[in-house]
């Protein structure tokens, strides 16, 4: 059986986002969780693999984002003999969420963010691990180390695991939905969601990743994805029309609905051009999901742009 199991979290539809399992011996380790509604999920995995909650030793999470983290605190429940392991800007989050919910709440509105992530369950700060940057942790027989990766949030790091040569990513290396990789070329996009979305740190992070060694990477939107060099170039190739988005907004004096307005314009048409081209049809659900995500990264290059004036004009 496979050491990494990629764990369907059906958020919102299915292979959208994952999990992934990691198995060394008798024990276990999760990757990222989702929320509370993947919980059942991610035990059922672990029972296929025969393996209880408590064999589970770590519970980790490449950032806080509720798609990847909402699940923790009810996860640790669960699994009494994990410890967390996050970012130092992710931690206190964990063990305070009301600030996390309430910024997620004012993105989704409240019943939207019910529907999506339920109650977010605290987690005890006794049980948080907070590794240093470039630290690597033991895992049964695996070496995982630890890279902070800017750019998607100031809270991320990926977990480089040295004994499979495979990287957990999050979303410091885009997304690469499933329903994207039926074209001539696969397809992968960074994220730039609210409200930490950098460009230069991202450039910065793809090329930690690209230089970690790793030969497969795992982002958790999602499976694995076998090209990182490729990646690393698809990756830069979105950001150049990201940034000039960025910079035409940067310049101007648009106010907050006519940049999100610009925003969101210009990266639907840099989609459609890349489907196009790639030759990649989407079903209505899949037309739903990227608008999903179209949505959020015009909102996360709008809210940069307009903080980076806003600063430069203090």
């Amino acid at each position: 059986m496979q050491d990494i199991v990629t764990v369907d979290c059906h958020y919102v539809q299915p292979k959208v986002a994952a999990a992934y399992l990691l198995r060394s011996g008798d024990t276990a380790c999760f990757i990222d969780n989702n929320t509370n509604y993947a919980v059942p999920y991610l035990l059922e995995a672990l029972k296929n693999c025969g393996y209880t909650p408590e064999n589970v030793s770590h519970i980790i999470i490449t950032h806080v984002h509720l798609d990847h983290a909402g699940g923790t605190g009810l996860l640790a429940q669960k699994c009494p003999n994990a410890v967390v392991v996050a970012h130092p800007r992710a931690a206190p989050h964990l063990i305070d969420p009301s600030r996390l919910v309430k910024s997620a709440q004012a993105v989704y509105g409240e019943e939207n963010f019910k529907a999506l992530y339920g109650d977010i369950v605290p987690v005890d700060e006794k049980r948080i691990v907070i590794p240093a940057d470039g630290e690597v942790l033991n895992f049964g027989n695996r070496k995982l180390e630890f890279i902070y990766t800017r750019g998607h949030a100031n809270h991320h790091f990926v977990i480089n695991d040295k004994t499979s040569k495979s990287i957990f990513t999050g979303d410091s290396f885009g997304i690469a939905y499933p329903l994207l990789q039926h074209g001539k070329t696969p397809f992968l996009f960074p994220s730039t969601s609210p409200t930490d979305f950098d460009a230069h740190e991202a450039r910065i992070s793809y090329d930690k990743i690209l230089n970690s060694g790793a030969e497969v990477a795992y982002p958790t939107h999602f499976g694995a994805w076998h090209d990182i060099p490729l990646g690393r170039k698809m990756l830069s190739a979105a950001l150049d029309e990201i940034e000039n988005t960025f910079n035409a907004i940067y310049k101007s004096t648009m106010d907050d609905k006519a940049a999100n307005s610009f925003a969101r314009e210009k990266i639907e048409k840099y989609f459609a051009h890349e489907l196009n081209a790639r030759g990649i049809t989407l079903d209505a659900n899949g037309k739903t999901i990227l608008d999903m995500d179209i949505d959020l990264n015009s909102q996360g290059i709008a809210f940069a742009a307009l903080r980076a004036r806003k600063k430069a004009q203090a």
